[in-house]
């Protein structure tokens, strides 16, 4: 049976001592919070999870953009310090529901392992569920080796995304908020322009939640019917790269598999005058 993109605090408890289970933690906070991430998860997580920074030890460190994906030896070396396996099955959860865990889902996905799941509802569903804490430092792990994966699929780069843009060859869809989308409102990176890219369709990622959890499967597809078909291809795209993978959870839980993610987002994009705007 395969390993579902998706599951309860109640499955994760049942099998949080399982050998072959390991839990991470992927929360991230928006640039401009004064909220530390790692610090929030040495004082309250889930029992055994272990720390995904993919905002630095697992981001390219050549790129000037955002947490951009790493390249395949790095991420088996992190992934080796982790002490995680091809085999096993990978839980990841974030501490605002469901915010910044899919995009550790995607980039497990992305590299090959797929043995990874999102923990709907997160930690604070882990919290109301009254399950288990754990504080402090984290007991070390024992390093194992990750093998090198292939480079990363499910991922499309700026230049490829403009051709198939003007092309009509794809859907794009945007998970930013309604005014950063209209340009309405200012970007929080410096140097990035308000807008959208011409032809995208906006779908922000908070529509396809409820109260910190992903809606059901026939309200998400509602959801994604309201924007595009299945008649082409779907790209998503945010700020940065971390909410477009908020739709393509969604996506994939609607059944709608042909979809990429676009690593750089508005980060890239809109600091790119050579790229058109709308």
């Amino acid at each position: 049976m395969a390993f579902p993109n998706l599951i309860s605090v109640d499955e994760l408890a049942q099998n949080l001592d399982h050998p072959d289970w390991r839990v991470l933690d992927g929360t991230w906070f928006l640039p401009g919070s004064t909220e530390d991430a790692r610090q929030r998860h040495r004082e309250e997580r889930i029992p055994g999870a272990r720390w995904f920074d993919f905002d630095d030890a697992l981001a390219d460190p050549d790129s000037s953009l955002p947490h951009m994906l790493p390249t395949p030896e790095q991420f088996a070396l992190e992934l080796g310090k982790l002490g995680l396996k091809p085999e096993h099955k990978v839980v990841v959860y974030d501490r605002h529901g469901l915010f910044s865990a899919p995009r550790v889902w995607w980039m497990l996905k992305a590299f090959g392992h797929q043995a990874v799941a999102v923990l709907n509802g997160g930690l604070p569903a882990w919290r109301e569920a009254d399950y288990p804490l754990e504080q402090g430092e984290a007991a070390a792990v024992e390093a194992s080796h990750y093998p090198v994966p292939a480079l990363p699929g499910q991922v499309i780069d700026a230049q490829t995304l403009h051709q198939q843009l003007i092309a009509g060859e794809i859907w794009l869809l945007d998970a930013r908020a309604p005014g950063r989308f209209a340009g309405a409102e200012p970007e929080p990176r410096p140097g990035v322009r308000p807008g959208h890219m011409p032809g995208a369709v906006n779908l922000p990622f908070g529509q396809l939640l409820d109260q910190g959890k992903l809606r059901p499967v026939a309200e998400l597809k509602a959801r994604f019917a309201a924007v595009a078909d299945g008649s082409k291809p779907w790209v998503f795209s945010c700020g940065s790269g971390v909410t477009a993978c908020v739709l393509a959870l969604a996506a994939s839980e609607a059944g709608h598999h042909q979809w990429r993610v676009y690593d750089g987002s508005w980060a890239e994009w809109g600091a790119d005058p050579a790229l058109p705007l709308a």
